[in-house]
């Protein structure tokens, strides 16, 4: 089922996320249904604040970036084409690197794209599906999707990493978005929108 992507402004998304145990009500399906919601907003994550739940659960698939073999790199893309995860509990263990600067865009803040700064290497680990332990270093644009995602179970947006004149010169545009005066090809949750009569 599809479920609606909560927007920019929404207090769920400023939330710490709560870790989860395996008896969390009807895990398989949530879990099956933030897949469903990511690609029909041909999205490459979706963590569960992002559909109103303050949990420390969000998924990946990294794929559509691997199109971009020339930019990346064949070794990169062949990683990219196969990085499809659901991390539940996730903790970063270690970041490395020099910072360096993506655009970076969200299904929460359509139409609004910035370049974010992030290191490239992060050790992370969490647990799958079946609660079993797991431990994954990521480097690149892996490691990007999950430092994203992973800033949604901490109630951090990407808009939140930019500088404070960045922030003033997107107002509007976050201002629009949280009232629903935006156009979006898939089903949202506005907070400040205007209730119809």
């Amino acid at each position: 089922m599809i479920l609606p992507v909560v927007a920019y402004g929404d207090p769920v998304l400023k939330k710490m996320g709560k870790e989860i145990t395996k008896d969390y009500p009807n895990l398989k399906e949530l879990i099956a249904n933030m897949y469903e919601t990511m690609n029909g907003a041909f999205g490459v994550g979706l963590a569960a604040p992002q559909i109103g739940l303050p949990i420390r659960l969000f998924i990946v698939d990294a794929s559509p970036f691997a199109d971009d073999e020339e930019v990346l790199g064949k070794e990169e893309a062949d990683f990219l084409k196969s990085f499809k995860h659901t991390f539940i509990n996730p903790v970063i263990v270690e970041e490395s690197g020099d910072e360096w600067a993506f655009n970076e865009g969200c299904l929460s803040i359509p139409d609004v794209r910035e370049d974010v700064f992030r290191q490239p290497n992060i050790k992370v680990e969490y647990v799958d599906e079946d609660f079993k332990k797991q431990t994954m270093e990521l480097d690149g644009l892996a490691a990007r999707v999950f430092q994203h995602e992973y800033d949604h179970i901490e109630g951090v947006l990407f808009t939140d990493h930019l500088s404070p004149l960045k922030r003033r010169l997107i107002k509007g545009k976050l201002t629009n978005i949280s009232k629903g005066k935006i156009n979006v090809d898939y089903r949202m949750k506005f907070p400040l929108m205007k209730k119809k009569r």
